[in-house]
């Protein structure tokens, strides 16, 4: 019986540490600790996260990849690459703090710009509205939907919610 438990027990610290970076801390994505600011180039970035869903050329010559990790995800990955192809930095997008960016006003463009594609789009011509869901973790780990409405003539943002993802539902 001590050895079964022994076993289970190097089984779940083994598992445990495939989970955390070599600081010990939480990998947010797998393969993330292989990149480095300033050093990882664009293919490395496409090694370890695959083929991006979209790819935007910005003005200043810095391309922003975007990788959303749905539909059962709950991240966005944002990674921008210098103008010299290097990793400058990346982040995950769908974060409460990045959810009270979005004011009414904004347009779908801006509000794609900052959330990246979402789950998905509902029109509501009742209420002359669209919208657009992403699915997101809360701050106490509780799986959500973040919901941005979006006037059907304007285009522009007229409000926000969040809602408990029924897909999750406990």
């Amino acid at each position: 019986m001590k050895r079964i438990i022994s076993t289970i027990l190097a089984l779940g610290c083994s598992l445990f540490a495939l989970g955390c970076d070599q600081q010990g801390r939480p990998i947010e994505e797998f393969g993330l600790e292989k990149l480095a600011r300033g050093v990882s180039s664009e293919g490395d970035v496409r090694a370890v996260m695959g083929l991006p869903d979209t790819v935007r050329e910005e003005v200043d010559g810095t391309r922003l990849l975007e990788y959303p990790k749905g539909p059962e995800g709950h991240r966005t990955w944002f990674f921008v690459i210098d103008q010299h192809g290097k990793l400058k930095d990346y982040h995950q997008v769908l974060t409460e703090q990045n959810f009270a960016r979005i004011q009414a006003g904004l347009s779908k463009d801006v509000v794609r710009r900052m959330l990246g594609r979402p789950l998905s789009v509902t029109p509501f011509p009742r209420k002359n509205e669209e919208v657009w869901d992403w699915r997101y973790m809360d701050s106490t780990m509780t799986p959500r939907l973040f919901n941005v409405h979006f006037d059907l003539d304007s285009g522009r943002v007229v409000d926000t919610s969040a809602s408990p993802d029924p897909h999750h539902a406990s």
